[in-house]
């Protein structure tokens, strides 16, 4: 969805600061746990275990795709109204957080 174009911002963001990244769409769970392991194991590594997920709509769910030292850049309450772009902001949903959210998983991950 939206958040693909977004995760890709923060990815170039990433790679001028010297991190790699990688944005991975997942538009539908039930199709992907219908594929075989050694493609979904290749779409998401066991070997990378920073990962954070960006989901505009409820963070439900998420959590399981993030792993033990990953998060989710979503939204957990409802209520909130106004222009898009603004709305979006006011959660987090730029460029700019979806780096710091990436940066501080990265730096807890090498604690």
């Amino acid at each position: 969805g939206s958040e693909v174009a977004l995760a890709v911002q923060a990815q170039k963001i990433l790679e001028q600061k010297g991190k790699k990244a990688r944005v991975v769409s997942m538009p539908c769970w039930e199709q992907f746990e219908k594929m075989p392991r050694q493609y979904k194991d290749e779409v998401i590594p066991a070997d990378v275990p920073v990962r954070l997920a960006v989901e505009a709509g409820v963070d439900q769910g998420w959590h399981k795709y993030t792993g033990t030292f990953g998060a989710v850049l979503g939204v957990s309450g409802f209520g909130a109204s106004g222009k898009g772009a603004r709305v979006l902001a006011e959660y987090g949903f730029t460029p700019e957080n979806v780096v710091q959210q990436a940066l501080e998983l990265l730096e807890n991950r090498s604690i």
